[in-house]
């Protein structure tokens, strides 16, 4: 299935009754916050599987997937994969170790923002987004491949909208990034490494 930018592809609180394959683009999961805010979990890019765990344990989603561009995905209904990891032990073990990824990022994120402030939390969030949707320009410039807006990087560092802006500002001051309408580009990656250690 073909997916539109923002466009849902399960919502938090569904069933769990499939999971996603996603073989072009890149989407992002999020959850709802206790203050109704939208946290940004993860994004996941081709490849990757979205919905394992509400499938195998069978129980509601615990966050909503969205697509961030133009996303094809391929659906696959919970009992077939959960018949492929009982038929597939090998299978089983690939789909544990990428969970084990997932989840070494999470504590290794919430280490690294423990004690930092926002604009070290964006600064380190926008290194790791070059890092690993980052297109380089031949000026050294590197251009976040990713349609994110203030809000979702929000939602990713844990501050408010108006905290995000302010670190943006203070990074486009200092040379470090240049913004554009969902549009990110690292213009000094050792400006930005200093302002995320």
């Amino acid at each position: 299935m073909s997916y539109r930018p923002r466009g849902k592809i399960f919502g938090e609180g569904d069933p769990s009754d499939r999971i996603a394959i996603v073989l072009r683009g890149v989407v992002k999961i999020t959850a709802a916050t206790a203050n109704g805010r939208e946290a940004l979990l993860g994004l996941r890019g081709m490849g990757e599987i979205v919905g394992e765990l509400g499938a195998i344990y069978g129980s509601p989603r615990a966050a909503s997937v969205w697509a961030l561009n133009l996303v094809q995905v391929r659906l696959i209904p919970a009992s077939t994969f959960q018949r492929c990891l009982l038929d597939h032990p090998d299978a089983m073990l690939a789909v544990l170790g990428a969970v084990i990824a997932r989840l070494r990022e999470s504590d290794r994120r919430r280490l690294e923002f423990t004690g930092s402030d926002v604009l070290e939390r964006v600064s380190m969030l926008l290194a790791e987004l070059a890092r690993t949707h980052g297109e380089t320009a031949a000026d050294g410039s590197v251009s976040i491949a990713l349609p994110l807006s203030q809000e979702e990087i929000a939602g990713a560092t844990g501050a408010s909208r108006e905290a995000v802006a302010k670190a943006f500002r203070r990074l486009r001051a200092i040379g470090a990034v240049a913004t554009a309408r969902q549009r990110i580009v690292i213009l000094n990656r050792q400006a930005l490494h200093m302002r995320a250690s």
